[in-house]
């Protein structure tokens, strides 16, 4: 088995106390902030994470709750007055996402949580860079096949936002999207 069961058995429970300290400093870093090494070892290595030039890991904070709308600030529009926005998207996704606007030249290869708190959820996303590992007969098959995969719901998070964890019996709507369904008619 390894050490991996163990890590994986320790964040199951983890040990609040410590938990809670290191997320009083995440809340005073940035919100997104590269970090030296993966917290979960384990998930990250799973996820596809090796030590070694061109993967880097991005600690990323979101803040919790609804989406807001920004009100009308001026005349009587009824219909605009609704302040919830519904997004399909889950936090994971659009964690990738302003990851993946700030490392441009970096792709998506995973993304894990780390933390929550009442205000934040924490999570890890682990990049590759496009040019260096373009060579790699490991890694290289994690860049080469497409670009952009966090706006485009491609990742693991973003498939299972766009219901794509069904299979294509029980669900048939979904596929190839839910807006080519609609223009079918079906």
């Amino acid at each position: 088995m390894g050490i991996a069961k163990y890590l994986r058995e320790a964040w199951k429970k983890p040990d609040k106390n410590i938990l809670r300290s290191r997320m009083i400093e995440w809340r005073k870093s940035n919100s997104i902030e590269k970090v030296e090494k993966p917290l979960r070892l384990d998930r990250a290595r799973s996820l596809g994470y090796k030590a070694k030039k061109g993967i880097i890991v991005v600690r990323a904070r979101i803040l919790r709750g609804g989406r807001k709308k920004t009100r009308p600030r001026k005349g009587r529009r009824t219909k605009r007055m609704g302040i919830r926005k519904v997004l399909k998207m889950n936090y994971k996704e659009v964690a990738e996402q302003r990851v993946a606007r700030r490392y441009r030249n970096m792709e998506i290869v995973g993304s894990y949580q780390i933390g929550k708190d009442g205000k934040y959820y924490f999570y890890e996303v682990i990049l590759a860079d496009r040019v260096s590992l373009k060579k790699d007969k490991q890694l290289g098959k994690l860049v080469k096949s497409t670009k952009g995969k966090a706006f485009r719901g491609i990742t693991s998070s973003g498939k299972k936002a766009r219901g794509l964890r069904n299979s294509a019996v029980k669900a048939p709507k979904v596929r190839p999207s839910l807006r080519a369904n609609r223009r079918r008619g079906n």
